[in-house]
């Protein structure tokens, strides 16, 4: 049985789109635009609140090296690709006779296609237990980086939410404190730098916790989008589905541990059986 490693630093894997690498390039600026107002704003009143501002810098860097890393190990990361092929349908017809399973060729990329594979016009590649193709991260959500999607729209609510408060702090500081020894910056830039950060903070905040509990659900209950959506329209999407808990140890791969959270923790999985481990 072969097990495919799937990693940023093994196979390479760009989706070479010019919408998906804005919107991707869109959410590093988002994220250091937040670092530019810790720097520029927060941090400027580090003297006179030293221990509240330092354990504050410290949340928001962990947060934000977790949200890029998981946005790179998604991006990076292989979905589940079916290698492209020139199946011919002699070729099929021999596999079909050979398997005791009805085995289906992709018209698009003359591959074969496995169950619950579908194809992705952007990729254009046939991806295994494919979910959707996700602009933000410029890729495809499928076997291969379902985690690391997963840990991205947590780790990204989890800053926004932080960012959410430590404006709200800094925003009654400079007020309470008359907008002196506040930040770098007037009061009508320092003013306009926090409003579009909170509102910013806001909309990712709903945005990605949305997101994470649509994938959790999607996860325990081993339907992907795809799926559902086929499902509402009254197509036949029948498949085996396992135990909610032993789903999510597959795609985070093996036993409830740490690892979960780690997105630079890689997840290996085998094409024939869908089964995982670290």
């Amino acid at each position: 049985m072969t097990r495919e490693k799937t990693q940023c630093c093994g196979q390479r894997w760009m989706v070479a789109d010019v919408c998906g690498i804005i919107c991707a390039s869109i959410t590093w600026f988002l994220v250091l635009y937040g670092e530019v107002c810790v720097c520029s704003i927060m941090l400027f009143s580090w003297e006179e609140y030293q221990v509240h501002q330092t354990i504050h810098f410290i949340i928001f860097q962990l947060l934000a090296f977790l949200s890029l890393s998981s946005h790179l190990k998604t991006m990076l990361t292989d979905p589940g690709a079916v290698p492209k092929g020139m199946l011919t349908e002699d070729t099929l017809e021999r596999i079909q006779a050979m398997s005791t399973e009805v085995v289906y060729k992709c018209q698009k990329c003359c591959s074969l296609k496995p169950e619950r594979a579908h194809h992705c016009s952007v990729c254009e590649r046939c991806i295994r237990r494919m979910d959707h193709h996700c602009p933000w991260v410029n890729n495809c959500v499928g076997e291969g980086n379902q985690k690391y999607f997963v840990l991205f729209t947590l780790y990204i609510a989890l800053l926004s939410m932080h960012a959410l408060y430590w404006g709200i702090w800094q925003f009654v500081l400079c007020v309470g404190e008359e907008w002196r020894g506040c930040s770098a910056f007037g009061p009508p830039a320092t003013t306009l730098m926090l409003i579009f950060l909170l509102f910013e903070a806001i909309l990712f905040s709903i945005f990605t916790l949305v997101m994470f509990g649509t994938q959790i659900s999607s996860i325990f209950s081993d339907e992907t989008a795809i799926e559902s959506l086929k499902s509402q329209r009254g197509m036949d999407q029948s498949h085996e589905r396992g135990d909610g808990w032993k789903n999510l140890q597959q795609v985070f791969g093996g036993p409830l541990s740490m690892k979960w959270l780690n997105p630079l923790a890689t997840t290996y999985y085998t094409r024939t059986s869908h089964e995982y481990s670290v």
